[in-house]
């Protein structure tokens, strides 16, 4: 009797164990996405903003009334200040390729992009530069071009 209920023991917690792992991955996926969403939101948003204040010369002052209509209509959202539509406004100027910020940009989370924007604009210019240069090459130079990431200890490789 006591084989049995260890094996049955034993076929509950390879179970139980594969249903945490999957609710785990779910979970992850779903955060993912929702913070895919986000990010072309937020750059949708900021695209509209230079689009309209190109085309209608709205000024700067236009960010802080959206702010303060946007903050009305969607009180529990934290996400539409006016700091934050800037924040959006300059992401969607260094970031002018919906399809880079899709494929590339919306995998950090929105906070990593606003400290990119805060402390290295000029870094943020720079991989955008270098992902079209490379989008640019043709045939074998295509092939071997690859674009370095950060390793998790901070060094280049």
């Amino acid at each position: 009797m006591a084989v049995s209920s260890r094996s049955s023991d034993d076929d509950y917690n390879s179970f139980l164990a594969a249903l945490k792992e999957r609710i785990r991955a779910a979970r992850l996926r779903a955060a993912v996405s929702v913070n895919q969403e986000l990010i072309l939101l937020y750059w949708g948003i900021g695209r509209d903003i230079l689009d309209r204040q190109a085309a209608q010369g709205w000024g700067a002052r236009i960010i802080d009334r959206l702010a303060e209509d946007l903050r009305r209509d969607f009180p529990e959202s934290r996400g539409f200040s006016a700091r934050n539509l800037k924040y959006m406004r300059a992401f969607a100027e260094v970031y002018p390729d919906r399809d880079f910020v899709q494929q590339v940009v919306a995998q950090l989370p929105w906070g990593h992009n606003v400290r990119l924007l805060d402390e290295s604009g000029a870094l943020a210019k720079l991989v955008q530069n270098c992902v079209s240069q490379i989008g640019s090459l043709s045939g074998q130079n295509a092939r071997n071009a690859r674009i370095w990431q950060m390793r998790p200890s901070g060094t280049w490789g």
